[in-house]
């Protein structure tokens, strides 16, 4: 593994995380917890109250939509995280299981992976329509093709823990190492190592641009991390201290939406300027980001059951069909319908004519 240390600067004055915080009582309604990540992962703050101060946007709620649902055929079945393929299917990840999920034409699949994962929170899908995600009991970068043929890369790290992960428009699948508190790049089977110089590091969301940019969360560092093209590298500090981001997502416009989780905002990125919008009084479990065809931002909301849309400002709460839903990952598909993997046993979508109602 090749590894460059870009000596990225970390801002001063940022609040410190705890390192080893456990996944609360909030998703126990699953049939399983998720592993104790160890990072101060979003999943791991779940019970983290949010801080005061800010304007409050109001939040509108919209009438009951018409929901999708899959329900999992295995009853201890978690789906963690959700991505789009060009050609229509979705695939998800599965905590604690030995399979890989996909639903293509109204159903759902488990293509078999050998070995069991344990927190799968990495998953992004690739031009050719095979799906990369992040293995953490083999230690691994995996890559399933449309057949179910998978093929491992395993890190160097006798103990490893994985983030996020998406795939550049080269094919290169970057993910989020919190073992090495960096980035890595995989790509054509070598690992590439763009080290963090501080230890507050803790990256966990990943997202790409359309000219090969990354964008990252540094959960510990309280900051944004950019890698471009050329392999420099940037910190930007954010202004609201303790925030804790974690998702992070690209819109067409170049803005870099982040969820902020402790602060319980959607924040945006553009121009050199930092804003946000608060998401409700209470804090919603922010999780998972993701920008809409149309620029819309949507993310899952696990203490309110219930999907979030941002648009020009305003916050539009669509609750999903089941009290006791938890949608932990989203994404939209080509055609604009809204999905989300749910850790109480569900991939629902919201379809595309109902996401749009004002």
């Amino acid at each position: 593994m090749t590894v460059e240390n870009f000596g990225f600067k970390s801002g001063a004055g940022i609040m410190e995380l705890p390192v080893s915080l456990s996944i609360p009582k909030l998703v126990r309604s699953v049939p399983r917890m998720l592993a104790n990540f160890g990072i101060g992962t979003l999943a791991a703050v779940l019970g983290i109250a949010i801080l005061a101060g800010g304007a409050l946007l109001l939040v509108r709620a919209v009438p009951e939509q018409k929901f999708v649902e899959y329900r999992m055929s295995e009853p201890q079945d978690a789906p963690i995280a959700i991505a789009a393929g060009t050609d229509g299917s979705i695939w998800f990840t599965i905590d604690h299981a030995d399979a890989v999920g996909r639903l293509r034409n109204g159903r759902v699949e488990r293509l078999p992976t050998s070995s069991r994962n344990i927190e799968p929170l990495g998953l992004a899908v690739a031009a050719d329509g095979s799906a990369w995600y992040t293995d953490l009991g083999a230690r691994a970068i995996a890559r399933i093709n449309s057949g179910g043929e998978i093929a491992r890369f395993v890190l160097d790290t006798p103990i490893t823990r994985l983030g996020r992960l998406a795939v550049a428009p080269d094919g290169a699948a970057w993910f989020a190492d919190p073992t090495g508190y960096g980035m890595t790049r995989l790509k054509d089977g070598v690992f590439t190592r763009y080290q963090i110089e501080s230890a507050r590091g803790g990256p966990y969301g990943v997202a790409v641009t359309a000219d090969g940019a990354i964008w990252a969360t540094l959960q510990n560092g309280n900051q944004l991390l950019n890698i471009a093209a050329d392999g420099t590298g940037r910190t930007f500090d954010l202004p609201r201290g303790g925030a804790v981001p974690t998702d992070v997502a690209v819109g067409s416009d170049g803005s870099v939406w982040f969820l902020q989780f402790r602060a319980n905002r959607i924040g945006r990125f553009k121009d050199g300027q930092f804003s946000d919008v608060e998401a409700g009084r209470e804090n919603a479990g922010l999780s998972g980001i993701a920008v809409a065809p149309n620029d819309d931002v949507w993310f899952g909301m696990l203490r309110r059951a219930s999907l979030g849309r941002l648009r020009n400002g305003h916050i539009a709460v669509f609750a999903l069909p089941r009290d006791n839903a938890r949608p932990f990952s989203v994404a939209v598909d080509r055609d604009g319908n809204v999905w989300y993997a749910d850790i109480s046993g569900f991939v629902g979508m919201l379809p595309a004519r109902h996401a749009g109602a004002r």
